[in-house]
């Protein structure tokens, strides 16, 4: 991985996560390498199925009953995977906020939306009297931007609309003023309004308070709009990473830049879009070597071995042997091992 500037608040290393199918394991998830660091946005980009909300989901702890998990994940270089279950939810709610894809995920429908807010206030700060918490409640509302905060607060989610319900969410999870915000999709199910809306208030909480944001996404332009760095997954592994503006309008690995290729424009004629040639692999089917071999139109003998992400330059990062060094046979006998 390619070191940002300063030192990283959450850093995973050789992340894997395999779930258990039939009498063996699939890994869905193999060698991530990512980091997090104060005040910045980190897009975690890639199409659907290719293991990124379940990275991040890892990097909370938070991985499929029964699934096995591999490698580290740090926090302030506390070792978050091997921590006691009540001491690491301590720090999720606390330290980091999550925000699951479906917004109905992290909400009771059972009760009203006030009181689930003052219940994360009131689990991780014990010393905040009731009217405080109330006072808190409110305050988080408007900050989400909700006009009437009261009426929001006595409200079941029910009764709110998609994007209302995705800010309630965002105030459960802010509650507590968390370093780090984990986001898995949180603009899929809104309309362009109402997706603009969101990251616009993700991009304020993060300048206001100088929280850490992973956005996990499969849409490219919400990536380009919001991320400073961006990691992009394929198959359960990081492909390319490096800063936004440079990874987006110059990429390098094959699968991006035919990713980009791909995106439509208003200047795109009819018949003129790019379509990517075959399907994502299935992760009980992976071909040897690079996972885009199949689909690549620049794959040659050296991609029967599987790249590495190797740095680039300029805080980049690149698993393809255009552009890498090729991996000598241990190393690659190595990777395979781990995974």
């Amino acid at each position: 991985m390619v070191d940002a500037a300063g030192s990283a608040i959450l850093r995973a290393e050789d992340v894997g996560v395999a779930v258990p199918v039939g009498r063996g394991w699939l890994e869905v998830v193999r060698g991530v390498d990512l980091e997090l660091h104060a005040g910045e946005t980190h897009v975690l980009v890639g199409e659907s199925g290719s293991g990124k909300s379940m990275t991040a989901r890892a990097m909370l702890g938070l991985a499929p009953p029964g699934a096995r998990l591999r490698g580290a994940v740090r926090f302030d270089g506390a070792p978050l995977l091997d921590m006691a279950p009540a001491a690491l939810n301590q720090i999720r709610g606390r330290d980091i906020g999550w925000i699951p894809q479906d917004p109905s995920a992290a909400l009771d429908p059972l009760r009203r939306v006030g009181p689930q807010i003052a219940e994360v206030i009131r689990v991780h700060e014990r010393q905040v009297s009731r009217k405080a918490t109330r006072n808190r409640v409110l305050e988080l509302l408007r900050t989400v931007g909700f006009n009437r905060p009261t009426v929001t607060a006595r409200s079941h989610p029910h009764t709110l609309s998609g994007g209302m319900r995705q800010r309630a969410a965002i105030a459960v999870a802010i509650a507590c003023g968390p370093r780090i915000l984990i986001a898995d999709e949180p603009t899929t199910a809104l309309d362009v309004t109402l997706q603009a809306q969101i990251l616009d208030l993700l991009a304020d909480l993060r300048r206001e308070v100088g929280m850490a944001v992973l956005l996990v996404t499969h849409d490219i332009g919400v990536a380009r709009e919001a991320g400073d760095r961006v990691s992009v997954m394929y198959a359960g592994e990081l492909v390319e990473s490096g800063p936004s503006g440079q990874v987006l309008d110059d990429p390098r690995h094959p699968y991006l830049r035919a990713l980009l290729a791909a995106e439509p424009s208003l200047d795109t004629s009819r018949g003129e879009l790019r379509a990517l040639p075959g399907q994502p692999p299935e992760f009980d089917a992976l071909p040897a070597g690079c996972s885009f071999g199949p689909r690549c139109e620049h794959v040659h003998d050296q991609c029967q071995q599987a790249p590495v992400l190797a740095p680039t330059g300029a805080g980049r990062a690149v698993a393809c042997h255009l552009l890498a060094p090729v991996p000598s046979a241990s190393t690659v006998h190595g990777h395979r091992e781990q995974q």
